[in-house]
């Protein structure tokens, strides 16, 4: 006969009816289910949050944006305190080598032969007829540098009221050499308006005559050995002139008091369409 195994009703009874100590054990993860996730959200404790990886992106392009703005500047900086140092030296050794100076311009003298002022009374309009010879010199005070002058227009004036206008032909001022201009100019009945008419009827009757200027303006080109220079504009400005006019029938040319005449160079640079 076969022995036949039967299960042990000690065995149920200990699954069905558990001991105190295993209840105790369990009782606490039965009494509280959520104690993992209490554990995992504790608010004492510091979690690990993430920073947004773009977050870190911008700072990095905004750090390296501004790095390269720095580094251009800098350079930029270098590069132009360099080019000014250059341009320094370059300039301090061509003084060195040529004591460039400007020209200089002096009145030799201003005469006139014919000035009439009328009034045509029909209309009342005044009109001015003037013939004036004048007579410059201009020094070139270099040894190693030529002035080539271009066409000279000249004009003489009395406080700003044209009273001739004429001019000198091209010419080149050799080192140290001194060069005469003659210019014999006027105006055939100019047209005069109301105040320069009483400008000049004042000026006639002060013991000194009429206040003169006489304005040269030209371009002026630069050579030094075999280099030439862009031409440049030059005004040439001489005042402290004063002249009487001549009187009666027999035409005798009045000579302007020219001792006290000084004469100014100024460079006359032009940008578009403005002249300094």
């Amino acid at each position: 006969m076969t022995d036949r195994v039967y299960p042990s009703t000690k065995q149920n009874g200990t699954a069905a009816h558990p001991t105190p100590a295993a209840a105790a054990a369990a009782a606490p993860i039965a009494a509280n289910p959520n104690s993992n996730k209490a554990h995992l959200y504790n608010p004492t404790r510091h979690p690990y949050r993430p920073t947004p990886t773009s977050r870190h992106r911008r700072k990095d392009r905004s750090f390296s944006c501004r790095r390269c703005c720095c580094l251009s500047c800098f350079w930029s900086f270098l590069i132009l305190i360099a080019i000014l140092l250059l341009a320094a030296i370059v300039a301090a050794a061509f003084y060195a080598l040529y004591h460039p100076h400007r020209p200089l311009f002096s009145v030799a003298s201003l005469k006139i032969s014919t000035f009439n002022i009328t009034t045509t009374p029909s209309d009342d309009s005044t009109h001015i007829t003037t013939k004036i010879n004048v007579t410059l010199s201009t020094k070139n005070p270099n040894k190693k540098i030529s002035f080539i002058y271009d066409q000279i227009s000249i004009a003489v004036l009395s406080n700003s009221v044209k009273l001739s206008n004429g001019s000198f032909a091209n010419f080149v001022s050799s080192p140290e050499n001194i060069t005469v201009i003659h210019a014999a100019m006027g105006l055939n009945s100019q047209l005069l308006d109301a105040d320069s008419v009483n400008s000049l009827k004042s000026d006639l009757k002060k013991r000194n005559g009429l206040p003169l200027e006489i304005v040269l303006d030209t371009m002026v080109g630069v050579k030094m050995e075999k280099m030439k220079m862009k031409k440049i504009g030059i005004r040439v400005i001489c005042d402290g002139i004063h002249g009487a006019v001549p009187k009666g029938k027999i035409v005798t040319p009045a000579a302007a008091v020219t001792s006290n005449a000084k004469c100014k160079v100024d460079l006359r640079i032009k940008i578009l369409k403005w002249t300094f």
